[in-house]
């Protein structure tokens, strides 16, 4: 009996998340693909550990960057609660030209 090749591919140590480095939807489709290939079956058992424990660790890195997000998001919305409204100046120009501008 022989084993069947890799559905996925291995990516190097030196290629996975670096320092500031990473980007979420490149992940999530890394992730999605992860998922096909282990719900195929077609994998052999050493192949689908190696690929679940990626897939563990982008689910932990997309989840941490949602949630970096929503903080992001959170603060923001705080800081507009705190600032004072001011009326925004009249601008007479359509094409985005200030009145200092002209």
């Amino acid at each position: 009996m022989t084993k069947k090749e890799p559905a996925t591919k291995q990516i190097p140590s030196s290629d996975k998340k670096k320092e500031g480095s990473f980007n979420f939807e490149s992940s999530l489709n890394e992730l999605e693909k992860l998922v096909d290939a282990l719900e195929n079956g077609d994998l052999s058992l050493e192949q689908s550990l190696q690929d679940f424990e990626r897939g563990i660790h982008l689910t932990r890195a997309c989840q941490s960057a949602l949630t970096d997000a929503q903080q992001k998001v959170q603060i923001l919305l705080e800081e507009d609660n705190k600032a004072s409204l001011e009326d925004y100046p009249e601008d007479d120009s359509k094409d985005g030209e200030s009145k200092d501008d002209k």
